[in-house]
């Protein structure tokens, strides 16, 4: 079993105070975490920035280091998060992004998003 983190998945640390492994732990048991190599990219030119959303990127590519990285096709993170939850055994993508879930929902692809203060939720 895989679970796709996007980029406001990796984010949440700091946005949310949520610790995203031990909730998808929580939720899936031990799964497979996996981001698209445009996913690790945008959290790149986000922690160029300043701020909390720069602070949050930088916390999100460290984050990245335990996770399996995906090379796609697509170059926007969102159309690569799609690319890579269709593909193979991916089970779950982790995002807070409503037009992303609309997405996920149509092709299928469960969500899992915040739920409460601090904590995930599966939503579909």
């Amino acid at each position: 079993m895989s679970v796709v983190l996007d980029t406001n998945a990796l984010m949440m640390p700091v946005e949310c105070n949520v610790r995203v492994f031990e909730e998808l732990d929580r939720l899936l048991g031990t799964p497979d975490r996996v981001t698209p190599r445009a996913v690790v990219d945008e959290l790149a030119k986000l922690a160029d920035g300043t701020g909390e959303a720069a602070t949050a990127a930088s916390v999100g590519l460290d984050l990245v280091e335990r996770v399996r990285v995906q090379k796609t096709t697509a170059t926007y993170a969102d159309d690569a998060v799609i690319e890579v939850a269709q593909a193979g055994d991916v089970t779950h993508v982790v995002t807070n992004d409503k037009p992303l879930q609309q997405r996920l929902r149509d092709a299928d692809v469960t969500v899992i998003s915040l739920r409460g203060k601090n904590k995930l939720g599966i939503t579909n």
